[in-house]
């Protein structure tokens, strides 16, 4: 099992430049955890990229259906107590956003706190460094 950022998820669903690589770190261990708001972060993404224009209403609605696929299978953590004060430490220490903060604290969650434990995929480079400095192996599908 692996930590899913939401980064890294979004190439399942749509055609990005980095899915063949994040498709390839999927079929190594499909397992995935992910914090509870995950699902939200993605259907944000793919908003994005219909009110770009990048993908069509039926291009919306494939990547919704994969999208509630992944979303039976993967183990998610909750917005539990623990989880919210770990993220506000992560805020204080690293340079990451809030949704970030809270990812990373819920990998922690996932990991039972042994960071080293769980391996933590993500594309986006601040969230990868935070992740690392916290001891969890990173993997970076574009150069995996």
């Amino acid at each position: 099992m692996r930590f899913w950022d939401s980064s890294a998820i979004v190439p399942l669903l749509v055609n990005e430049i980095s899915s063949s690589a994040v498709l390839r770190t999927y079929e190594r261990d499909p397992e995935m955890a992910v914090w509870w708001a995950t699902q939200i972060e993605c259907v944000a993404a793919l908003a994005r990229h219909e009110r770009d224009g990048t993908i069509g209403a039926a291009g919306i609605a494939n990547a919704i259906d994969r999208l509630d696929a992944l979303l039976l299978a993967w183990r998610e953590v909750q917005p539990v107590e623990p989880v919210r004060r770990l993220a506000t430490r992560l805020l204080r220490v690293h340079p990451v956003r809030t949704g970030d903060a809270l990812q990373l604290a819920a990998a922690f969650a996932a990991a039972e706190d042994r960071a080293d434990t769980l391996a933590f995929v993500t594309l986006d480079e601040r969230l990868a460094l935070a992740a690392q400095r916290e001891g969890f192996p990173v993997v970076q599908p574009s150069s995996e």
